[in-house]
């Protein structure tokens, strides 16, 4: 493993544990614990945990920050209401993706107080994205801050993460039966080191219920021992509820968003491509009438060449990023983003970027599988949906 990468906060425990690591975004990062089939499997079935602490975290602070990230960002921001999260995405100038993100307004919106938001970007653009959301401030009443390095994040997502939380923080069992997908809360979490402060919020990016625990610190050092110390608690309360909660890897984080349809940067997203050519047209509202970086330049979602669908193999062998995509004849049509055999379903699943020809559902395709074409067809997305 290269000396250049940077270990987690919590890279101890990943090795007590016995993690393998991969180079992710230039983190050194856990890619499984042991197979990751079972942390996969668990995660659908019961829990998972997972660190998250190389993702970015941007603190936007001031009279002004509401309307600033209107014009930096593709949604609407200064109208999110306090305790609530929404996905966007940071464009540029020609309207193509520089990150994808979920934006937290943290303030309590009473009269006088100062408009508060964090900004989660990916591992690998958090610096980029630090950089132009300080570039789009300019001239406003705004500071942005990178808290990146102070933070630790630890995420619990499946089926039975709330009672997990419950057990671990028995005096807020209310307000986490209470507490709304992509909303938050700040609660105290009793730990062997004390009462820690977490930010809560009930997102995440397996397709699951679940929630993602952020621990801020003055410091990288306490950020890490803090975020340590709210792994440990929380495995300690999976134990005394008699949960099984399974350590889960970069490996399964993958196969588990595949499933759920979630795009990825670097597969689905990138600089090269627009929003609706990628599937995430949702994010940028039709509606948004204020002025926002790379608005000019976007193509309407009727316009763009190629779209993303979703994949179904008709075989056992599975579609990898960048195998082209045929139509019945063999004419490459476009090429997958994202594949991989899906545990829950028991087949090959993929993402592609396809010409829009060829987009209809029950489209029958070919993915050029080393030299030899295997037949998929288009699917709407997302693959799996868990029950509510």
């Amino acid at each position: 493993m290269s000396e250049n990468l940077r270990n987690s906060p919590l890279h101890a425990v990943h090795e007590a544990a016995g993690a393998s690591f991969t180079d992710f975004g230039g983190w050194n990062m856990p890619l499984k614990y042991g197979s990751e089939l079972a942390e996969h499997k668990a995660v659908r079935s019961a829990a998972g945990i997972f660190d998250l602490s190389h993702m970015g975290e941007v603190r936007v602070t001031g009279p002004e920050a509401g309307e600033m990230l209107d014009y930096a960002l593709s949604s609407v921001m200064s109208t999110l209401k306090p305790g609530r999260a929404k996905y966007s995405l940071c464009l540029t100038d020609a309207g193509t993706v520089l990150d994808d993100l979920i934006v937290y307004r943290m303030d309590d919106g009473a009269e006088g107080a100062v408009p508060e938001y964090l900004v989660v970007p990916n591992a690998g653009n958090a610096a980029s994205v630090y950089t132009a959301l300080a570039q789009r401030a300019s001239g406003r009443d705004v500071t942005v801050t990178d808290e990146s390095a102070d933070t630790s994040l630890v995420a619990v997502q499946g089926p039975q993460a709330e009672q997990i939380l419950a057990q671990a923080m028995p005096a807020h069992v209310q307000e986490l039966a209470e507490l709304k997908y992509f909303a938050h809360i700040t609660l105290a979490l009793p730990t062997g080191a004390g009462d820690v402060e977490v930010l809560v919020a009930r997102t995440g990016y397996t397709g699951e219920d679940g929630f993602e625990l952020f621990v801020h610190a003055g410091s990288p050092e306490e950020a890490g021992g803090r975020g340590s110390a709210v792994w440990n608690a929380v495995v300690k309360a999976a134990e005394a509820a008699g949960v099984e909660l399974t350590p889960c890897g970069l490996a399964s984080r993958d196969s588990l968003r595949l499933e759920a349809g979630m795009p990825l940067y670097g597969n689905e997203l990138d600089n090269a491509h627009q929003p609706h050519a990628s599937g995430v047209s949702f994010a940028v509202p039709a509606s948004k009438e204020t002025d926002f970086v790379g608005k000019s330049a976007l193509q309407g979602k009727d316009e763009v060449s190629q779209v993303l669908v979703g994949l179904k193999g008709a075989g056992r062998r599975a579609a990898r990023h960048s195998y082209a995509v045929q139509d019945t004849e063999g004419n490459v049509i476009g090429e997958v983003t994202s594949g991989a055999p899906s545990p829950t379903l028991g087949h090959p699943i993929a993402m592609a970027r396809i010409d829009r020809a060829f987009a209809a559902e029950g489209t029958e395709l070919l993915v050029d599988l080393r030299g030899r074409g295997e037949s998929f067809s288009v699917v709407p997305l997302p693959f799996y949906r868990r029950e509510r």
